[in-house]
């Protein structure tokens, strides 16, 4: 299975959402970066699991139980397998990355952290790649520190291998931008950090869809990743942990199935990865989530990179041709992401414009502040690719901007 031509009309047929209008006119779903639509396979799974399935997982004795857990844990071990993971202990079910990366801050840097250490992200993170490193250090002491981006959206890489000091307990750094689409050298940021004994958790919440992730290969400390984003459902996320340190960090939630034993004394606790996973977990989630990696990999990402790139290339053109317009993140490595401003025009009325014309796009700050900070600017409108998108519906995207020009000219 392939996304060409005949490839690509089998796969939009896969996807139920894209069959629907738009204030009359046909849905140009370009807002991937927020969430992702959901195929058949997906949707079914998880329909599946309701109508024929529906049981607690673990400790249950009777069949339904017994097949829930079997499918849940399988939903684990798919995950190992699409992350190279090298055990599914390793794999520690989470709501979405968010809650990912505040396990990690919560259960590994907040007891490590001291007065005058230090954390270290990048100018273009996710707030949510920010605010939980604040807290952490505020409530140790800590410093946070922020390696610069250039002009064009790219990490200087000399300047975060100068802000790695003997200070620095933990990177955390995103591997591809939401709002810029620059995508980050992780490779060789593990291994500057790792040079000098320091771990690292790479956010994984956009390259995840977009390119093939091995945890091993890579060596980062920690990976998180969401469902929702990866054509899964919501509510899912995964966070990966190499199991040293997991085994070290205590519970980040108390609660059933994370415990070995109660008593009123005192509580032991489960093993990995249960010991974070406290309380009925999102049994139908992790099934959506498998059936949607079987999808992925069933296109393959070789097939669904070469398709996003020429799109994203066609709509860089596009952009590119049209008066006023700015692109704002021009990396050299760049995926799925076209964010931009037009002249005397705000984003919020660019989007509202668009909608009308049928294009669902993103307008705002998306989540990253010190972003549009960085680029002198409140916001931008922001396109955003994924494997079932077409050059018509960048097309549609284009005639629609041309409406925004009329308007505000």
């Amino acid at each position: 299975m392939t996304v060409g031509t005949i490839g690509l009309e089998r796969v939009r047929a896969d996807f139920p959402i894209l069959g629907r209008t738009v204030h009359g006119k046909p849905l140009a779903y370009l807002d991937n970066a927020a969430t992702t639509q959901k195929p058949r396979q997906v949707l079914d799974a998880i329909t599946s699991y309701y109508t024929g399935l529906n049981a607690n997982v673990h400790r249950g004795v009777h069949e339904l139980s017994e097949r829930a857990t079997e499918a849940y844990e399988g939903a684990r071990e798919r995950i190992r397998r699409y992350f190279n993971a090298g055990s599914a202990r390793e794999i520690i079910y989470v709501r979405n990355a968010t809650e990912g990366i505040n396990l990690v801050a919560y259960a590994f840097a907040r007891p490590r952290l001291k007065p005058g250490d230090e954390v270290l992200i990048s100018a273009m993170e996710h707030h949510s790649n920010i605010v939980p490193w604040q807290l952490a250090c505020e409530a140790a002491g800590a410093v946070l520190r922020v390696a610069p981006i250039d002009d064009r959206g790219e990490l200087i890489l000399e300047a975060f291998e100068r802000l790695l000091t003997p200070r620095t307990r933990l990177v955390s750094i995103t591997h591809m931008s939401n709002a810029l689409g620059t995508v980050t050298p992780a490779a060789e940021i593990v291994r500057l950090a790792h040079a000098r004994g320091i771990p690292v958790l790479l956010d994984a919440s956009q390259a995840a869809y977009h390119m093939r992730l091995d945890v091993q290969a890579l060596d980062c400390d920690f990976l998180v990743a969401t469902g929702h984003k990866l054509y899964g459902p919501t509510g899912i996320g995964v966070l990966y942990g190499k199991a040293e340190h997991l085994e070290a960090m205590p519970p980040f939630m108390g609660g059933g199935d994370m415990i070995a034993s109660v008593t009123f004394e005192r509580s032991t606790w489960n093993v990995l990865p249960y010991k974070f996973e406290a309380g009925t977990p999102d049994i139908a989630g992790a099934i959506g989530l498998h059936a949607a990696l079987d999808y992925i990999d069933a296109i393959g990402f070789e097939a669904i990179g070469a398709h996003e790139r020429d799109l994203l290339d066609y709509g860089t053109r596009m952009l590119e041709a049209i008066d006023g317009v700015r692109i704002i993140g021009t990396a050299r490595d760049k995926a799925s992401i076209l964010s931009f401003v037009i002249d005397g025009v705000h984003p919020h009325d660019i989007g509202t414009i668009v909608d009308r014309e049928g294009v669902a796009i993103r307008t705002g700050h998306h989540c990253a502040q010190p972003v549009m900070e960085r680029f002198g600017i409140p916001a931008t409108a922001r396109a955003s690719l994924a494997m079932y998108n077409t050059r018509e519906e960048l097309d549609a995207l284009g005639r629609a901007l041309h409406r925004v020009r009329e308007v505000f000219a």
